[in-house]
């Protein structure tokens, strides 16, 4: 009787411990109204550089951008997307139709800022 009032006991904190660590450091927030991604251009150097970001095909993807200098953010997507970019602050917004991996880069500086992992 000792020994089943104890994994009674047990398993239900094993349950919460579990329940409660399940949660960690997102990089890129994931909103109701879908994933931000924010990025800076200045002095040459871009953030974020190649951060792997997970978003869901239809979700709206929201840009916001912070640059120095003219450029232009392709999305290597179903639908392609391209936006110019100027100095000062901007924001845009797109969605993806086809799950799978999309990478967004810059034209003009050759980097690219982020590989969106798309699911359905």
């Amino acid at each position: 009787m000792i020994r089943r009032l104890a994994g009674v006991v047990v398993v239900p904190a094993v349950v919460v411990a579990l329940v409660s660590g399940c949660g960690g450091d997102v990089d890129t927030p994931a909103t109701e109204d879908g994933v931000v991604i924010d990025v800076v251009i200045g002095g040459g150097s871009v953030t974020p550089d190649n951060e792997r970001i997970e978003a869901t095909v239809g979700e709206t993807i929201t840009v916001r951008i912070e640059s120095d200098a003219d450029d232009e953010l392709h999305v290597h997507a179903v639908p392609e997307h391209s936006f110019e970019i100027h100095p000062g602050t901007q924001e845009t917004q797109f969605s993806v139709d086809v799950p799978g991996q999309v990478a967004m880069e810059l034209h003009d500086t050759g980097k690219t800022v982020a590989t969106l992992l798309v699911r359905p």
